[in-house]
């Protein structure tokens, strides 16, 4: 059983001072938004949206769920739509193209209606337990919460060992690059207000490499955050949609891409920011 108390608070000038008087300013919150990327999930898609349903009701958390089929191929949509029936709670969203995880993300924040996201994965490696966690904290103000596997009190069940070993390498890459403390930046588990994604936006990244634009976007341009520790379980159906070959190039692209923007943009596209010759 892991313990979850620790929590690590940040702001853009790495002040605690700032952070609180940016959480006091910031609006309640009224909707959350639980997006989901799918393809091929008919054989765990129902538990984890029967689950992340009943945990939200249980705990007040006023929600929508909004699932993005990205061309399944099996029964996953037919599924869905059966749980709409007892669940109003349910969007239902089908990715007309061009596909991928990314692109189905980004899809699913378009149409979502609330005021806050979660992104979540669709195989049950994310706790639903934490998507309270999340809003709780985005209610005390934070603008982001980022869930880290690997920070104290955190932990991965089942990770097979080489993609572990490639994950902790690629984070380390990252905190060098960009001189921030987080250590689970690849981690798609994560809580946005939606004044930061439409503060983040262009979306560009098609793939996984959405998992890293998003939160080094966030942080670049002055979001506030806080992160907590989670557990991660590997699937225990289906099979994984990450190739690891294929998106390293991806990943390093992304980060030169926003690395630029934090080096030569001189603030242009901060939070707040007035532009001045």
């Amino acid at each position: 059983m892991f313990k979850r108390q620790t929590i690590e608070r940040h702001a853009a000038s790495q002040s605690f001072d700032l952070t609180l008087t940016q959480s006091a300013a910031l609006p309640a919150l009224t909707l959350l938004s639980v997006v989901i990327p799918a393809r091929n999930e008919e054989s765990c898609i129902a538990s984890t949206v029967e689950h992340l349903h009943l945990e939200l009701r249980l705990h007040g958390v006023p929600h929508e769920i909004v699932v993005v089929d990205d061309a399944s191929t099996d029964s996953t949509f037919s599924i869905l739509q059966s749980l709409r029936q007892t669940i109003p709670e349910l969007t239902i969203l089908r990715n007309p193209g061009p596909h991928g995880f990314g692109r189905a993300i980004i899809y699913g924040l378009d149409f979502m209606q609330g005021d806050a996201a979660v992104v979540m994965m669709a195989d049950e490696s994310d706790d639903c337990r934490d998507v309270v966690r999340y809003w709780r904290l985005l209610n005390e103000g934070y603008e982001c919460v980022f869930g880290s596997r690997f920070m104290h009190s955190g932990g991965v069940i089942d990770y097979p060992r080489m993609k572990l070993l490639i994950n902790r390498a690629a984070n380390l890459l990252v905190r060098t690059l960009f001189g921030f403390k987080l250590n689970d930046t690849t981690n798609a588990f994560k809580a946005y207000r939606k004044s930061v994604i439409e503060g983040c936006r262009p979306l560009i990244s098609p793939h996984f490499n959405i998992t890293v634009e998003l939160p080094l976007k966030a942080i670049t341009r002055g979001y506030s955050w806080v992160s907590v520790p989670i557990t991660w379980r590997n699937r225990r159906t289906g099979a994984s949609k990450l190739r690891m070959k294929e998106m390293g190039s991806r990943y390093l692209f992304i980060c030169l891409y926003i690395l630029l923007e934090k080096w030569l943009s001189r603030g242009d596209y901060r939070k707040n920011t007035t532009f001045t010759a």
